[in-house]
C-alpha cells in the first residue's frame, strides 16, 4: 500500500500549530497527531508592525521542536505557511530569512485570498456535509485573528467574497487600547462590527437572506466540536446556544469560564469576541443555521497536498469558484456577460492551440479566463482610461484563490489589452509595476492572446458562431464561422497580429466561410 505522511505547519497570529497527516491512497486524509504552541505574534505585529527578537527566538525554538517531531514520524513532505501576523510585518523578508537559516524550515506567507481559499478547501474535506449545505444560500464566515472573510454561495456556486478587518486579535487590541472592561466588551465589539456589516449588507446582501452559515475559527469551532462529541449534528449552533455561551462567559470569573469550556484562560476574551461576531453576522444575514465543522488551515494544506500528489480527489470544482468570483466582480462593475463569455471562448481556444509554442499550463489558462471576464471592468469608472482603471479595480479587489502576484498578472494583462505594452527594463524608468522576468513573460504572452481574441469581437456584437484554431508550423490558422460583415474585426485583427507575432514568432491567419 502506498502510504504518504505529511506535516502541515501554520504560523498563526495567536498559535503555532503542526498537524501530521497520513494518506493511504483510498481517497482519505487521516490526522494522526497535532501539536500546538501558544505564541502571540499578532499583538506585536498589529501594534508595532514588527516582531521582537524575543518572539523570533521563541518561534524558531518551536519550529526546531516541530522538526524533531517530523523526523520521528519520517514525514515525506511538509509545508509551513504564515498568515496575517507575518504578512503585516514591515520586515517580512528579513524575518523569513532568519527563520529558514536557523531552522531549515522555509515559511511561505499566504496572501489573504490564498489563506481563505485553503480554509475553504478544509471545509470541502468534510465531503457530503459540505456539498449538501452549499446547495442552499450559504455563507462561509472565516474569522481569523486579523480579519473576517465573508463568502456567499448559491446553488453550489461562489457568488461573492469580501474581507473585513474585524479579526479577533485585532479587535482585542482595540478593546485594550480603549481600556474596555469585561462587561463592556460585548457592546463595543457589536458596535465595531455593526457599522461595517451594515455597509456590507447594503452593498452585497441587499434583500438576499442566507439560510446557512459555515463558521471557521479557532475559538467558537473547538467549543462546538467538544459540545457535539460523537454526534456531528450537535456541531450546529442555534441562537439559544449562543445565548447560553454568552451567559457563561459573562457569569463568574474568566478562570471559571475557561475551566467550563476546557480552554486556556487567556482565550476566554477571544472566544467572546468570536461569538459576538458570529452572532451579529448571523443576525444581519438572517441565517437559520450555523455549522462549525471544526476545520483549520492545516486541514486545507493537507487537502491541497493530497490533491497535488493525486492521492485525494475532491468532487468540488474549486477552479470554477475562482472564475465565478471573477464573474461576480464583472457584474458588479456592469460588465457585459455575453461579451465576456465570448471573449473567454475565443481566448482559450487560441491558448489551447498554442500549447507547443507558449509553454504555459492550466494556471496561466485560468489567468487568461479571469482577464477575459474582467477585460473592461474599468469602464465603470472611465471610458477613456479603461486599461488603467481596470488595473486599479482588479488590484483593489480580492479574487479568492489567487495570490497578490497572480492578481497582478491578471491586472496587467487587462491593462495592456487596452494600452501600449511597456517592455521589461523600460518599466522601471516609467515608474510602472515590475515583478520579475517570469511573470513579465506570462503577462506578455497572455496579453498577445487576449488582444487577438478581443479583435475578433471588436464590434461587441458576437458575430462569430464558432471558431477553430490550428497551429501549422509558424502559422496559426483561425477558421471562423460567420455570416455577417466582419470588416471591422479584420482591421483590428491585422493590428493585433503584430504584437502576437512579436511575442510568439507565429503569424495568425484568419479564414472565414463567407467572403465580403
Amino acid at each position: 500500500m502506498n502510504v504518504k505522511t505529511f506535516a502541515a505547519i501554520s504560523v498563526g497570529s495567536f498559535e503555532l500549530t503542526m498537524k501530521i497527516y497520513e494518506f493511504s491512497g483510498k481517497n482519505t486524509i487521516r490526522e494522526i497527531d497535532c501539536l500546538s504552541q501558544r505564541m502571540d505574534l499578532g499583538s506585536e505585529t498589529y501594534a508595532t508592525g514588527k516582531l521582537s527578537k524575543e518572539k523570533i527566538d521563541e518561534l524558531c525554538r518551536t519550529l526546531l521542536d516541530f522538526r524533531q517531531v517530523m523526523k520521528a514520524y519520517r514525514v515525506d513532505a511538509f509545508r509551513a505557511y504564515g498568515t496575517s501576523a507575518l504578512r503585516e510585518t514591515e520586515n517580512t523578508l528579513i524575518v523569513l530569512d532568519q527563520i529558514e537559516q536557523r531552522t531549515g524550515i522555509p515559511v511561505k506567507i499566504l496572501s489573504n485570498s490564498e489563506q481563505r481559499f485553503l480554509d475553504y478547501k478544509s471545509i470541502a474535506s468534510k465531503g457530503e456535509s459540505f456539498r449538501k449545505i452549499i446547495e442552499e444560500k450559504t455563507a462561509i464566515v472565516d474569522i481569523s485573528n486579523g480579519s473576517i472573510q465573508l463568502s456567499l454561495f448559491d446553488n453550489d456556486a461562489l457568488m461573492s467574497t469580501q474581507n473585513l478587518r474585524l479579526g479577533v486579535l485585532r479587535l482585542q487590541e482595540m478593546l485594550t487600547h480603549l481600556n474596555a472592561g469585561r462587561d463592556q466588551m460585548e457592546m463595543l465589539v457589536d458596535e465595531l462590527a455593526g457599522a461595517q456589516l451594515a455597509t456590507y449588507k447594503k452593498l452585497y446582501l441587499k434583500d438576499r437572506e442566507i439560510q446557512n452559515i459555515i463558521v471557521v475559527d479557532d475559538y467558537i469551532s473547538p467549543w462546538a466540536i467538544r459540545r457535539a462529541g460523537n454526534n456531528p449534528d450537535k456541531s450546529t449552533i442555534t441562537t439559544e446556544d449562543f445565548d447560553a455561551l454568552m451567559d457563561l462567559l459573562h457569569a463568574g470569573t474568566a478562570m471559571g469560564a475557561a475551566k467550563t469550556l476546557g480552554i486556556p484562560e487567556e482565550k476566554v476574551p477571544l472566544v467572546m469576541i468570536s461569538a459576538v461576531l458570529t452572532r451579529r453576522i448571523a443576525k444581519v444575514m438572517g441565517a437559520k443555521k450555523v455549522w462549525a465543522p471544526g476545520v483549520t488551515l492545516c486541514d486545507g494544506m493537507a487537502y491541497e497536498y493530497a490533491e497535488e500528489i493525486k492521492m485525494f480527489r475532491g468532487e468540488h470544482d474549486f477552479e470554477s469558484d475562482i472564475i465565478a468570483c471573477a464573474g461576480g466582480i464583472s457584474k458588479r462593475y456592469m460588465g457585459s456577460r455575453k461579451r465576456a463569455e465570448t471573449l473567454e471562448v475565443l481566448a482559450t481556444t487560441i491558448f489551447d492551440s498554442m500549447k507547443k509554442i507558449h509553454g504555459m499550463g492550466g494556471r496561466e489558462r485560468l489567468f487568461l479566463q479571469i482577464a477575459a471576464l474582467l477585460h473592461d471592468c474599468g469602464k465603470y469608472v472611465s471610458l477613456v482610461d479603461v486599461g488603467e482603471t481596470s488595473y486599479d479595480i482588479i488590484m483593489a479587489t480580492e479574487i479568492i484563490g489567487l495570490s497578490h502576484a497572480e492578481r497582478e498578472i491578471v491586472a496587467n494583462v487587462v491593462r495592456y489589452n487596452h494600452s501600449d505594452f511597456i517592455y521589461y527594463g523600460y518599466q522601471e524608468s516609467r515608474g510602472s509595476s515590475f515583478f520579475g522576468k517570469e511573470n513579465y513573460l506570462t503577462v506578455a504572452k497572455l496579453t498577445a492572446i487576449l488582444r487577438l481574441a478581443n479583435s475578433l469581437d471588436r464590434s461587441h456584437k458576437q458575430k462569430l458562431k464558432g471558431i477553430k484554431a490550428q497551429l501549422v508550423e509558424n502559422e496559426l490558422h483561425l477558421a471562423i464561422d460567420t455570416q455577417e460583415d466582419i470588416t471591422l474585426e479584420k482591421g483590428f485583427f491585422d493590428t493585433s497580429s503584430e504584437f502576437f507575432q512579436e511575442v510568439f514568432s507565429v503569424v495568425p491567419i484568419l479564414k472565414t466561410k463567407k467572403k465580403f
